[in-house]
């Protein structure tokens, strides 16, 4: 008998909220390997905000997920069968598996799969610290924010893969770091294990006015560069403390993932201070994925950046995981254990 693979696809586009109904687990056999080939089985399976947006059947930076075809998303595992020399039964390899057990790919195709080292990196952390959250941390923080030592740097979903790198890479720079975060548990890890200045729980501010006057508190000399990731009422905050000349890195907005609209309460506050604001894809600057790496993996490495993972337990579980993530139930990087 052929092993087979168990996959989840995409059955059905949300509306509004995602539910478990939109997803389906299916089993289908895996076939004999062609030449140029490999086999890889999944060890790891990464959850993110962005697999929200592709969901959709709408305008986007990329294509939307096809219907009845495998969620995409990143993966970590193990070649257990190659027709390639370039791949040896063994190696570790990071690649977009998608969520399924097994992947089959054309590993003549250059950058479809990438061998990793996990002497002192742990396999689960190139989807995370040392992945596509980390080179996107770095790339905001130093090529959109470009952070110098002295500033004030706020980022929201602070504990989450992405935030919890951008602060401790801008303390590793001189700069104070302050966080946004939803829970006590959450802004205590912020500050006392990542090291940031400062952490302020969202959820105890309801509107603009109280969540302002805590950033004035924790930015007493206003805010230089905020790392975004949420959107709404964050970001109408943020724009009240912000200096001249600050620069904004729009990496998510997930505050509007479910399709309602993300009004700005005070727009002009962007001309009025100078401010730069700019959205990014990370993918779309892979020329700086070697110099972010090697610094991440360097830091990973000797214990200069810290990081925690949320693991749901096999492949029947990534969609309440994900929903779970896109509700901030998730503490750190979310990631469904698949072996």
């Amino acid at each position: 008998m052929s092993p087979i693979n168990r996959q989840i696809v995409l059955a059905s586009r949300p509306k509004g909220e995602v539910t478990p109904a939109n997803f389906r687990l299916v089993e289908a056999p895996l076939a004999a390997l062609a030449e140029g080939q490999v086999r890889v089985r999944n060890h790891f399976l990464s959850l993110d905000p962005y697999m929200r947006g592709r969901m959709n059947e709408s305008k986007s930076y990329a294509a939307s997920q096809p219907l009845d075809e495998v969620m995409i998303g990143g993966t970590v595992g193990e070649v257990v069968e190659s027709k390639n020399a370039n791949f040896a039964v063994g190696d570790k390899v990071v690649g977009m598996g998608g969520w399924q057990e097994f992947q089959t790919v054309d590993a003549t195709q250059r950058g479809v799969l990438n061998k990793v080292d996990t002497t002192h990196i742990p396999l689960s952390a190139y989807l995370g610290s040392v992945g596509m959250p980390g080179v996107t941390a770095w790339y905001g923080l130093m090529k959109i924010i470009n952070v110098k030592a002295g500033e004030t740097v706020v980022v929201s979903a602070a504990s989450g893969a992405v935030g919890s790198v951008v602060g401790q890479l801008a303390k590793a720079r001189g700069a104070r770091a302050v966080g946004l975060a939803g829970g006590a548990d959450k802004c205590r890890y912020v500050v006392e294990e990542l090291g940031f200045d400062a952490c302020i729980d969202y959820k105890q501010h309801p509107d603009v006015k109280s969540l302002s006057a805590a950033l004035k508190a924790e930015c007493p000399n206003g805010i230089d560069g905020y790392f975004e990731n949420v959107g709404g009422m964050i970001l109408d905050a943020v724009l009240l403390r912000a200096n001249a000349f600050s620069r904004i890195a729009m990496c998510g907005m997930i505050s509007g993932y479910n399709g309602q609209p993300i009004p700005m309460a005070a727009p002009q506050l962007i001309l009025v201070n100078r401010m730069k604001v700019e959205g990014f894809i990370v993918s779309e600057h892979m020329d700086v994925w070697p110099e972010a790496l090697k610094e991440l993996g360097t830091m990973v490495a000797t214990g200069k950046l810290k990081f925690r993972e949320s693991i749901a337990e096999g492949i029947a579980a990534a969609p309440e995981a994900f929903i779970g993530l896109l509700k901030g139930r998730n503490f750190g990087k979310q990631l469904v254990k698949l072996i």
